[in-house]
């Protein structure tokens, strides 16, 4: 007889948990201390709800003024199958002369299955706001003692002036090569003018003497700034008096540019390649300012 009575009442005892509307309920609040005015506070309450019963959310609190102290900035409800997230975001607006305890005012929820409603306490919640200033300020001789709030901790900018560093950098050689692109270094395009003709002369052989006599030419040009010829030679050693130092091998190549390009039947050795390629390594000596 008494085992019955056992199962009899462990039945009603499941029965009635399974008919208990909410399965689970929760109010999710932040430490209740070290509060000041103007602070904003969350509080979240979880509901967990049988099938077929829903949150009214109307009978949760509107957004405003709650009383001359506290607002309420925000609510949302986030709602996930049965289960119900409502966060609430209250502002408090009290100075206070000391310490002073105060409560965020609790409500009921109402849920509704079919035709009938159920609620669903939420507790008032206590907490302590703390005041902005002492209560017998101190005074100095130039008036009311303050203290300010202390300085936030500075961040460290050591990545970012190595971003700074490498971005300046890049501009830079994009600047410089530029400016080379579009001829602002005429002195040290000069100083490699010979140097560009020795490399055009080694890949050219005796065959290729027309060719040869035109990369010379064309380097002379650049350093003269102008076509220069054989009667201009003394203006040219008046602007460049360190190409007086060959004078006969320059002498030499205007001679014999004049016979290969305007005398019929002249032959070319090897030789003539030889010293033309000579001329031009005297020419880049005297460039690099080693001769």
């Amino acid at each position: 007889m008494r085992i019955l009575l056992i199962m009899a009442l462990s039945l009603l005892g499941c029965s009635g948990a399974i008919d208990e509307p909410v399965s689970y309920f929760n109010v999710e609040t932040p430490r209740p201390f070290g509060y000041v005015n103007g602070d904003e506070i969350p509080q979240r309450i979880i509901i967990e709800t049988r099938s077929g019963i829903t949150l009214q959310t109307g009978s949760l609190p509107a957004k405003g003024q709650i009383n001359r102290w506290l607002n309420l900035n925000q609510v949302t409800v986030k709602q996930t199958g049965q289960r119900y997230q409502i966060d609430l975001l209250y502002q408090v607006f009290y100075a206070p002369l000391e310490v002073k305890a105060l409560t965020l005012p609790g409500f009921t929820v109402q849920l509704s299955q079919g035709e009938k409603s159920i609620g669903q306490n939420v507790p008032a919640w206590t907490f302590t706001l703390s005041s902005l200033r002492e209560l017998i300020a101190r005074q100095t001789e130039q008036g009311e003692y303050m203290r300010p709030d202390s300085p936030p901790p500075l961040l460290t900018d050591t990545h970012a002036l190595y971003g700074l560093v490498a971005s300046l950098s890049v501009a830079v050689l994009i600047a410089a090569y530029l400016a080379y692109l579009y001829g602002c270094y005429p002195n040290m395009l000069r100083r490699t003018v010979f140097k560009r003709a020795l490399r055009k002369l080694a890949g050219l052989s005796k065959a290729d003497m027309e060719q040869a006599l035109t990369v010379v030419h064309q380097a002379l040009n650049s350093l003269n700034g102008q076509p220069l010829f054989f009667n201009r030679l003394s203006d040219f050693y008046r602007r460049n008096p360190q190409y007086l130092q060959i004078n006969a091998q320059l002498l030499w190549f205007f001679t014999y540019s004049n016979r290969y390009f305007f005398s019929d039947g002249m032959i070319v050795v090897a030789q003539d390649l030889q010293q033309l390629k000579d001329l031009c390594e005297q020419c880049r000596k005297i460039e690099r300012g080693s001769r």
